[in-house]
């Protein structure tokens, strides 16, 4: 009897946790980094709505010498859009309908998941539409896009690094990053790649040295490229590396560890070499400590697509908490 009523005690909480188990399994979506799947019938794709997404969400990366799409556009006919909710990573549907809307909704099906839908009653309701939340959408892949990259860092991390001793921060860098180049104020950490490397390095500046704003761009270069000059060198001499002049470097605003941050995008090259490769730079606000810490990734990849190295790059800069 008492087999008996245990049994019966049991089986429900087996089934319940079952269940619970199922709802809190998502599926795990596929397709590469940076690649969105756009569900659009073939006559709207071929014509102005199609070229407004690609003119949106596949224009050049900023900060890259050669061009590459912001994302890679992947386009299905609606018909599939059932099997495609449950597998991919980044979705926008696009189709004409009776009323005007828009919705963005993150991991309905699979993790990590963006699912953004447009419908318009018009061909300029539906390219109107597309214009204005761009820049949104944007952002929201990227930054999905990031935290996924960041979910394989937290995996693969090393559990001491010199950054972390030398600048007293926590910042997540993956174990094949291995330091190069140790000095005082300095520190580089790099990965070897199939026919290139990705870099890190970090150094610090004077709080005051970016007190003044009104070209906060100049002062972050002319920086750079005397860190440059003094420490990153190829292996011939009287090369050094140096911001590429033909380019001007992009720069942003944005918020890191809650502390205030420049970002600067650009090119690259080593003087007396026929080297070159993109770079992103933070140049950090640390108030409590007086003191501008710099954390900057760039990559040498000459036989390769770049976007994918530079979002790692960034994707591990912005683990850091100060």
């Amino acid at each position: 009897m008492n087999k008996t009523l245990f049994l019966l005690f049991l089986v429900p909480f087996l089934f319940s946790s079952c269940i619970e188990e199922r709802k809190n399994t998502a599926y795990e979506t596929l397709g590469k980094i940076n690649s969105v799947s756009v569900i659009i019938d073939d006559q709207l794709w071929n014509g102005e709505v199609g070229d407004s997404l690609r003119n949106k969400f596949a224009a050049p990366v900023i900060g890259l010498q050669d061009e590459e799409p912001l994302f890679v556009l992947n386009q299905y006919p609606v018909k599939l859009l059932d099997g495609f909710l449950t597998k991919s990573r980044n979705i926008i549907v696009v189709k004409k309908d009776v009323k005007n809307d828009f919705s963005i909704k993150e991991n309905e099906t699979s993790n990590p998941q963006i699912l953004i839908r447009f419908s318009g009653r018009t061909l300029k309701d539906l390219i109107d539409s597309i214009e204005v939340k761009a820049p949104q959408i944007t952002k929201i892949i990227r930054d999905s896009e990031i935290r996924s990259i960041q979910s394989q860092i937290y995996v693969d991390k090393s559990e001491t690094n010199d950054i972390n001793r030398q600048f007293d921060v926590d910042v997540k860098i993956p174990v094949k990053f291995k330091t190069v180049l140790k000095r005082k104020k300095f520190l580089w950490m790099k990965k070897e790649i199939n026919g290139g490397n990705l870099s890190i390095i970090a150094y610090q500046l004077p709080f005051k040295r970016l007190k003044d704003t009104t070209n906060i761009i100049n002062s972050i270069v002319k920086v750079r490229d005397s860190i440059g000059n003094k420490y990153i060198h190829g292996s011939k001499k009287r090369t050094r590396m140096l911001t590429e002049t033909d380019f001007t470097p992009y720069l942003d605003k944005i918020t890191i560890s809650d502390h205030i941050a420049y970002e600067t995008k650009g090119t690259w090259n080593l003087k007396n070499a026929f080297m070159t490769g993109p770079f992103v730079n933070y140049a950090i606000v640390d108030e409590k400590k007086k003191r501008i810490l710099v954390l900057e990734g760039f990559c040498y990849a000459p036989f390769k697509g770049k976007s994918d190295f530079m979002l790692e790059l960034e994707a591990i800069i912005k683990t850091i908490k100060l």
